[in-house]
C-alpha cells in the first residue's frame, strides 16, 4: 500500500471525472450475473480461439526463442507457458503466450478500432489469474473488461497513429492488459488506475514489419510485450508504485499524444453497456493480415473449387482501401511476415493453392517461383467503394480475367468471420482442433475445450492450464 509520503496521490478524494475514468470504473464492476449471456458466450469463444492460436504459435521459432530465454532466466512462479511444462513468474508467461497467440496472423481482431485484443488481454489475464489462483468466472470478467478497454482506446486514438506508422494494437494493448490483469488480481480502484497510468508509458510499437522488405519476428513480440507490461504494472501498483491516474485522456495523455488530429476521447465511454466490444470480435479464416481476408475469400469463390494454373490467368485487379494499397502491396515478400502482409502473394496463393494452410507461408513456400511470378502480375488499386467504409469494414473488390476470355468479378465488404458474417461455434471448435492437431494429444484438446466451455464454474483457472504441455512430436 502507498506509504505516508504518497498521500498526495491525485486520485485521493478527487472529484474530477473523465471519459477514461467512466470506462475503467465500468469495466472493473463487470459481473457475469449482470451482463448479457451473449457477451459471456463470446468471451469463451475468444478464449478458445486464443488458446488454439497459442498452441500453434508456440511451435514457431520466435515463440521457442522467447520461451527458452524466459525459462533460462530462472524465475519461479505458478504461470504457464503454453506448450511447456515450465511454470514461471506471471510477466514472463504473459510475454511468451502473447507472442505465441499473435504469432501467426490467426488471432482475433476488432475491425473498427484496428486492434487485436485477444493476444494481449487473454495472456495477461491468464498469467495473472494463475499467479493468484483466481476463479474461472473472474478470468472471464477480466477478458470482457480488457476487450472493452482495448477497442475503445483504439477508437479514441483514431486513424492518425496508423498513418504515422504506429501499430495501434500495441498502443492500446498495455492498458487493456493492465486492466485485465488488475481485475483478476482484485486491485483496488486506486491501484487499478495506477497500473493503467503506468501502462500508458509502455504504449509503443511501429509498423516497420509491414513494408515488404522483411518483417522479421518483431510483430509477433508486440502483444507479448504488451501483455507482460500489463501484468508487471499491475504487480507494481499492488505494491504501492503510483502511476498518473489521468494518463489515458489528460493533457499529454495517451489519446492526445498518439491520436493527435484524430483523437476522440469521448469514444472511451460512449455507449458503455450497450455496445459490448467483445461481441464485435472477428475470427480469422486465413493466417494473413486482416486487410487481405476479403480479397482472398473472394478469389477462392471466383476461381472455382480447384486451384488454377498461372497460365490460365490473364489479369487480376484487386481493389482495396487506400491504407491497404499503401501498406500491403509488396509483390515479392522475402519472409513469412512479409507474405502474410502481401496482397499479391496471398492473392496468387488463393488462385493456385490453399491459403488456409499455414505451411504455405513458410519461407520455402514464399520463394516458390510459380507463386512469385503470378504475384508480380497482380494489380492493386484503391477502390472508392472500399475506401468509403474503411476501417469499419475491411472489404475488397476483384476483377479476374481468364486466359480463355472469361471474366469474373465481385466485391466483399464483410468477409466470413466478421460480426456481419460470423463463424459458428462449431467452426471455432474445428479451427481449434486443426491448430492443436499433432501439438496436443487428442484427449488434452478435448479436455481443454470442455474446460473453456465450463470456465465460469471452475473454482480455479489452474484447472484450465494444468495439462498444457505439447505432444513430443510437435
Amino acid at each position: 500500500m502507498p506509504s505516508s509520503q504518497d498521500k498526495g496521490h491525485p486520485m485521493d478524494g478527487a472529484a474530477i471525472r473523465s471519459h477514461a475514468h467512466e470506462l475503467i470504473e465500468f469495466v472493473q464492476d463487470i459481473n457475469l450475473d449482470e451482463i448479457p449471456a451473449a457477451v459471456t458466450e463470446q468471451a469463451r469463444i475468444c478464449l478458445l480461439e486464443a488458446l488454439g492460436c497459442g498452441v500453434f504459435g508456440a511451435t514457431q521459432p520466435w515463440s521457442r526463442i522467447l520461451a527458452d530465454e524466459i525459462v533460462s532466466e530462472g524465475t519461479q512462479g505458478a504461470s504457464t507457458i503454453i506448450g511447456r511444462a515450465d511454470r514461471v513468474a506471471a510477466p514472463g508467461a504473459a510475454l511468451c503466450n502473447g507472442t505465441a497467440i499473435h504469432g501467426y496472423e490467426l488471432d482475433d481482431l476488432i475491425a473498427e478500432s484496428v486492434t487485436h485484443p485477444g493476444a494481449a488481454v487473454i495472456p495477461a489475464a491468464l498469467a495473472a489469474a494463475e499467479a493468484v489462483n483466481a476463479s474461472g468466472a473472474k478470468l472471464l470478467e477480466a477478458i470482457i473488461a480488457g476487450y472493452e478497454v482495448m477497442h475503445r482506446i483504439g477508437l479514441a486514438v483514431g486513424a492518425e497513429p496508423s498513418r504515422r506508422g504506429f501499430h495501434v494494437t500495441s498502443l492500446a494493448a498495455p492498458v487493456a492488459a493492465a486492466t485485465a490483469a488488475g481485475i483478476v488480481m482484485n486491485l483496488s480502484r486506486d491501484q487499478l488506475f495506477s497500473a493503467i497510468g503506468l501502462s500508458c508509458s509502455a504504449a509503443s510499437g511501429i509498423k516497420s514489419f509491414s513494408i515488404g522488405k522483411g518483417g522479421g519476428m518483431v510483430k509477433r513480440l508486440h502483444l507479448g510485450r504488451a501483455a507482460e507490461a500489463g501484468v508487471r504494472m499491475g504487480q507494481l501498483a499492488q505494491r504501492g508504485f503510483l502511476g498518473p491516474p489521468f494518463a489515458i485522456d489528460s493533457h499529454f495523455g495517451l489519446i492526445e499524444v498518439f491520436g493527435g488530429s484524430s483523437a476522440a476521447p469521448e469514444r472511451l465511454s460512449r455507449g458503455l453497456g450497450a455496445n459490448w466490444a467483445i461481441t464485435q470480435t472477428w475470427f480469422k479464416v486465413f493466417p494473413i493480415c486482416g486487410w487481405i481476408q476479403s480479397a482472398v475469400q473472394l478469389l477462392l469463390e471466383l476461381r472455382g473449387a480447384e486451384p488454377l494454373s498461372p497460365r490460365e490467368i490473364s489479369n487480376v485487379r484487386i481493389g482495396v482501401s487506400k491504407y491497404a494499397a499503401q501498406n500491403n502491396s509488396s509483390p515479392a515478400p522475402i519472409d513469412t511476415m512479409g507474405a502474410q502482409y502481401s496482397i499479391p502473394y496471398c492473392a496468387a496463393l488463393a488462385l493456385t493453392g490453399n491459403p488456409r494452410d499455414p505451411d504455405m507461408f513458410a519461407v520455402s513456400a514464399v520463394n516458390d517461383p510459380v507463386i512469385r511470378e503470378l504475384a508480380g502480375r497482380i494489380e492493386i488499386v484503391v477502390d472508392p467503394r472500399i475506401e468509403a467504409v474503411c476501417p469499419a469494414q475491411y472489404g475488397a473488390s476483384v476483377s479476374l480475367d481468364f486466359a480463355d476470355g472469361r471474366t469474373s468479378e465481385g466485391m466483399v465488404l464483410d468477409c466470413h468471420g466478421t460480426p456481419a458474417d460470423p463463424c459458428t461455434e462449431e467452426e471455432s471448435r474445428t479451427k481449434f482442433k486443426l491448430l492443436t492437431r499433432g501439438r496436443l494429444a487428442d484427449d488434452q484438446a478435448e479436455l481443454l475445450t470442455e474446460r473453456v466451455w465450463t470456465l465460469a464454474a471452475l473454482p480455479s483457472v489452474r484447472l484450465l492450464t494444468e495439462n498444457f504441455t505439447l505432444a513430443r512430436s510437435a
